[in-house]
């Protein structure tokens, strides 16, 4: 890795009388829609979309490498003879590796190539994907470790790549393209689903179906060496001069916790983690057990399992994820100048909207499959619509030599009362409620269908937070025209940032 960029000549934006309370920074087109034409492109726009392309296409594997799990769960189950609080296991230490490893990838990412901390991490990532796969009947101990490791190569790309491509494009242009950037999020797990299962039915393995993801992925390791830029950070909005500061780790915290638009956007985000994590845990499984309760299906009792409701499922979670992603964008770029704080609005809308889709879906399956799957498709869509503009929000609410942090601090927040915690409580409430009877297939089906009733009210918490990020937001987009203009605002207390400068950083 190579030390922090330093050099001559620069120019020094003294914030040492301190940045306001919450104070951020957004590129400032988007604040002042007249100066995008006045930007001049850091690199050639060829070579910034080719990189775009190479990151979207590892988040599209790294989705799909983390949900193949979810679509061969019940073969995992029946391979390894384990309940649901242990199936869940499998993805709760891989997020618990990934949340405790962010923050040291958020912290590199800040002071050194970001490029070189990427291919470290998606090193690791291929090495230890590919060796799940190999882990025998007795060693399940093995595959909860490798899983782990894991995460510590996906927590490398998840909290730099959106940092690159915010210096690479500026204003409506970083929107689209961080648009689509997340658009693979979904995609990526509607894939896992759908790669997992079909994998898994025409070799009759499920262990092959976790070799499909690290083969793809040594292609994109190989693009991400050739083809994907370090830009200086900050360049998009500096005209290619880049923003360098030097602060400790603590004031990069301490920094953030002030940011009141970020806090608040960060409890929704990951109340937004909660539910999506366990839905798309859970739901083939919770699917193939209505169908089972039914009487529409057998119980499995050999592998391969039934694979059409992780088919439906990684559909649906392809379809609504581009459909969503691109709508919540179209809406973010079309309300924002004529509602200042449409972006949160938009979150606290597709939330609070999807909760009586999950409601629905949860008991209309004992009854009727199709009509389960259209809930799930427009509980889906509400949700996708939040994922572009979330990551947008947080790249004009925070400083360009603090994204990286910022990314891997949400990061951890996310994931640990998240996603690392839901599948596995929702696994852990089912298998107790199921305890409290004789065990049968529909009391399996039953006592699932009861622990999803705990998405529902944190999406309603989820809404609450997002909300009450809106009553920030257009007070920290002054705060951010005010600084990107190089006039800090006035301090409200001691001085005790460090000064950020404006220098002549060369493309790594």
């Amino acid at each position: 890795m190579e030390p922090k960029d330093i050099s001559k000549p620069r120019l020094s934006l003294d914030s040492g009388s301190g940045l306001q309370y919450g104070s951020s920074v957004n590129s400032l087109p988007s604040l002042t829609p007249m100066a995008e034409k006045e930007e001049e492109p850091v690199i050639s726009p060829r070579r910034s979309y080719i990189a775009v392309a190479v990151l979207c296409y590892l988040n599209l594997l790294n989705y799909t490498e983390r949900f193949t799990i979810a679509g061969i769960l019940p073969n995992i189950q029946r391979f390894f003879d384990i309940n649901d609080s242990a199936a869940a296991l499998i993805q709760t230490v891989f997020i618990c590796s990934f949340l405790l490893l962010a923050p040291l990838f958020g912290f590199l990412g800040d002071r050194y190539n970001r490029k070189y901390v990427m291919i470290a991490g998606l090193s690791v990532w291929l090495v230890t994907a590919a060796g799940s796969s190999f882990v025998t009947k007795s060693h399940f101990w093995l595959l909860m470790l490798l899983r782990a490791i894991v995460g510590v190569g996906e927590a490398s790309f998840s909290t730099i790549a959106p940092t690159i491509i915010s210096d690479l494009f500026v204003g409506t242009k970083r929107s689209t393209m961080i648009c689509l950037f997340y658009i693979f999020v979904p995609v990526g797990c509607g894939f896992g689903f759908i790669i997992g299962a079909g994998v898994t039915a025409a070799t009759g393995d499920w262990r092959w179906a976790l070799r499909i993801t690290p083969i793809l992925g040594v292609v994109g390791l190989v693009l991400l060496v050739f083809l994907c830029p370090n830009p200086p950070r900050g360049a998009a909005e500096t005209h290619g001069k880049g923003v360098t500061g030097e602060s400790s780790y603590l004031e990069d915290i301490k920094y953030l916790l002030k940011n009141k638009s970020y806090v608040w956007l960060s409890l929704g985000m990951t109340a937004t983690t909660f539910v999506t994590g366990a839905l798309a845990f859970w739901m083939p499984t919770f699917l193939s057990r209505a169908r089972v309760s039914q009487g529409l299906q057998l119980p499995c009792v050999k592998e391969p399992c039934n694979p059409t409701d992780s088919y439906i499922v990684g559909a649906v979670t392809v379809v609504t994820g581009i459909l969503g992603g691109f709508l919540g964008s179209g809406l973010s770029r079309w309300l924002r100048d004529k509602v200042p704080k449409a972006d949160p609005l938009i979150c606290t809308v597709g939330l609070l909207g999807s909760v009586p889709c999950l409601i629905i879906t949860i008991f209309v399956a004992s009854a009727s499959i199709p009509a389960t799957y259209v809930f799930i498709f427009f509980g889906q869509l509400l949700i996708s619509l939040n994922w572009a503009v979330m990551a947008d929000i947080l790249l004009y609410v925070v400083i360009p030599t603090r994204r990286s942090t910022a990314e891997a601090l949400q990061t951890t927040v996310m994931h640990l009362l998240g996603d690392a915690g839901s599948p596995f409580l929702l696994g852990a409430i089912s298998d107790a409620i199921r305890k409290s009877k004789p065990a049968t297939p529909d009391w399996r089906f039953r006592s699932l269908q009861y622990s999803f009733l705990v998405c529902p009210v944190v999406g309603l918490l989820g809404g609450l937070f997002f909300l009450m990020t809106s009553f920030h937001i257009t007070e920290d987009r002054k705060a951010a025209e005010l600084y990107v203009k190089g006039d800090p605002p006035p301090q409200q207390g001691p001085a005790s940032e460090p000064p950020v400068e404006l220098s002549n950083v060369g493309i790594e």
